[in-house]
């Protein structure tokens, strides 16, 4: 019997997403508060940036516990559980809250979520977009 290996998320990896994601809130002005998770949805690195708002420290880690644990934005959650007769806005450990992104290599491997919080939905979306648009060339 062989063993298929599969890639992981280093915390060298999520910690290049977070700073991406920091140097763009820095660059348009905004205070956020940035969670990567891996796909089981533990925390696997933090950034608090001053000034951010006390609310999105536990938002920001739903985002990307939501994000790491399905491979599909917080957003399109939102999307889903509205045409859901389930509650699946409910699931304990989630949120459909925009602003949270799964991380998935290009092969569609996928390795977490990042979260983050502190300003509108689309601004955290815009955040949590820069971070992986900067490791895109790492996912290949």
């Amino acid at each position: 019997m062989s063993q298929t290996l599969k890639p992981v998320l280093t915390a060298a990896l999520a910690k290049r997403i977070a700073e991406a994601c920091a140097a763009r809130a820095r660059q348009e002005g905004w205070n956020m508060i940035i969670a990567i998770a891996d796909t089981s949805g533990t925390l696997k690195h933090y950034t608090r940036m001053d000034d951010s708002i006390g609310i999105s420290v536990k938002l920001s880690q739903l985002k990307a516990a939501t994000s790491a644990s399905l491979p599909v934005s917080t957003r399109r959650f939102r999307e889903i559980a509205k045409n859901n007769a389930l509650g699946l806005e409910l699931t304990p450990g989630t949120t459909t809250v925009a602003g949270g992104l799964p991380i998935v290599t290009a092969d569609g491997v996928h390795l977490g979520g990042v979260g983050v919080s502190g300003g509108s939905e689309d601004q955290d979306e815009v955040c949590a977009q820069a971070g992986l648009d900067a490791v895109e060339d790492l996912l290949k």
